[in-house]
């Protein structure tokens, strides 16, 4: 009787292994920030086929969580700015790039407007890169984009950037494909020499899958506000969407480095875009520590001058 009951036990036993084994790989999964988690690895091949952009790895319990936990980060965003912009004035050279790709309605603009509108405008530096103007065209790859580099003390902000360069390049044919393969090292060699200038780079792709991006198309063509952002060549666009998808694995792998890492950011559910974008912001912030400068005056004489006006 006892060797008809074995099978039942090891049953048990396995799924009880099972559950704590799922239970710590639940643990672990809260105790790992989203920086590490959403970092691509440095110089490893990108499959993006491989990667769900409907995940939500870390992020809150659902869109209403996701929402609310975005607007706390807001204000802890919000100071840390302040911060960064207040050191400035005593010679901090420190700043942040966040750096914005993607395809066509992955967010880029919404997620400007909803993580960094929080933050006071005037430490802000947004620049929205379109297709280059004949004098852009007429300077090298990286020129205009040295002109919309943040300041010190600034949150720099590239809605697109010098990856289109590699990437709409790549896709279209703009430049013979020996040029295209030169500026992967120039890139690297430009984002190294912002790092050692003080600037912290936070390059977000943001994942969007070709169904999703469909159904964001089609609300822009049903709703009236929105069809100012809608082209008729975005749909052109989407024939394309193989090419893309391995110009952009291509650019994540050759261009992730230790000093300016990309982290792929799941983007077909908002409100999880905009909590991860926030939160790598924060944590970068954070690490920075930036402080508010010691008076150079002297406090008290200045209170005893005020308070004797009449």
């Amino acid at each position: 009787m006892a060797e008809k009951h074995e099978p039942e036990k090891d049953t048990a036993a396995r799924d009880t292994a099972a559950r704590d084994t799922a239970v710590q790989d639940k643990k672990a999964e809260r105790g790992t920030s989203p920086r590490e988690r959403l970092r691509v690895p440095v110089g490893e091949p990108v499959d993006l086929s491989c990667h769900d952009a409907a995940a939500t790895p870390g992020g809150p319990d659902g869109k209403a969580a996701g929402k609310a936990a975005t607007a706390r980060i807001g204000e802890q965003l919000a100071g840390l700015q302040e911060r960064l912009w207040a050191a400035s004035t005593a010679g901090d050279r420190r700043r942040v790039l966040l750096v914005l790709q993607g395809m066509d309605t992955s967010g880029k603009g919404g997620t400007v407007k909803h993580v960094i509108g929080q933050l006071n405008p005037a430490g802000c530096r947004i620049t929205a890169f379109k297709a280059p103007t004949a004098e852009e065209r007429a300077h090298p790859f990286l020129w205009r984009v040295e002109k919309a580099l943040p300041l010190p003390g600034e949150l720099g902000i590239f809605d697109r950037s010098h990856y289109e360069d590699v990437l709409a390049a790549r896709v279209r044919d703009l430049a013979p494909r020996a040029v295209i393969d030169s500026r992967y090292e120039r890139i690297n060699g430009f984002e190294r020499s912002l790092a050692d200038d003080g600037v912290t780079l936070i390059k977000c792709f943001l994942h969007i899958s070709y169904d999703e991006q469909r159904r964001r198309l089609l609300r822009r063509l049903d709703r009236p506000e929105k069809r100012w952002k809608f082209a008729p060549s975005d749909i052109d666009d989407r024939a394309l969407w193989p090419a893309y998808q391995e110009a952009y694995g291509v650019a994540l792998e050759h261009c992730g480095t230790s000093y300016a890492p990309w982290y792929l950011v799941p983007a077909d559910h908002k409100w999880y875009r905009n909590w991860a974008v926030s939160t790598l912001l924060l944590e970068h912030l954070r690490e920075l520590d930036p402080r508010y400068p010691e008076a150079d005056f002297d406090v008290a004489e200045c209170r005893k001058r005020l308070l004797r006006e009449s």
